[in-house]
């Protein structure tokens, strides 16, 4: 299967995921530090990804909301670990990251985020899945790769998924994929298949979605 091909997924998964989407998206709370943790039930995946790479138009598209997440033209606008119910019965926890990479940002600040982020990986039980959002016309970048080798190191899974997939050509959009899935390949806790996306146009937002709505049925 291709990095882009999608042929797996069944009428049945794409309707659950414009079915979860589609029911309430409520906001439980922001958390700075590690003891303002909410407590462990529910199945939650995240979105962590460079600063500036999409990720609060992304979750904004994912569930029909214009303000959700708050999309800014200043990167390093979400300092806090946030923290998403979705579903009529809460059935699953969406958590938006700090974006990382931003190079401007206090190195106080940075530090403080890296801290919260590694310490929410490597113990948190509820974790299903992270969702590592990586720029198509730019692929996977040194501060990526640190990412996944933290999310290895804490046998956490985790999908790559391509976002701003309007901008570059195909054939360059190809070729980051291609490169993109080679090397997860290598990584023991990645999950193969890469996912294609823009917010902007709607492409590969319903396959994102099944895909999350089939982790909130994993045990």
């Amino acid at each position: 299967m291709s990095a882009t091909d999608t042929s797996e997924l069944s009428a049945e998964d794409i309707a659950k995921g414009e079915a979860l989407f589609k029911g309430p998206c409520v906001f439980l709370r922001g958390v700075a530090s590690i003891d303002g943790l909410p407590a462990e039930g529910r199945p939650e995946i995240a979105f962590a990804g460079r600063s500036n790479v999409g990720k609060s138009s992304l979750i904004n598209a994912l569930t029909g909301r214009k303000t959700l997440a708050r999309v800014s033209v200043t990167p390093g606008r979400t300092r806090e670990l946030n923290f998403f119910t979705l579903g009529h019965k809460g059935e699953l926890v969406l958590v938006d990251m700090p974006g990382y990479g931003y190079a401007k940002a206090p190195k106080s600040a940075v530090k403080g985020w890296t801290r919260l982020i590694g310490d929410y990986l490597r113990g948190r039980r509820a974790l299903k899945r992270v969702f590592l959002l990586i720029d198509a016309r730019h692929g996977i970048k040194p501060n990526d790769r640190e990412t996944m080798t933290l999310l290895d190191e804490a046998a956490v899974s985790y999908q790559a998924v391509l976002t701003k997939a309007d901008k570059p050509k195909a054939s360059e959009l190809e070729e980051v994929s291609s490169e993109v899935t080679a090397e997860l390949a290598k990584r023991p806790a990645a999950y193969p298949q890469v996912l294609v996306t823009s917010a902007r146009t709607g492409m590969g937002i319903p396959e994102l979605r099944a895909a999350i709505a089939a982790l909130a049925d994993t045990p």
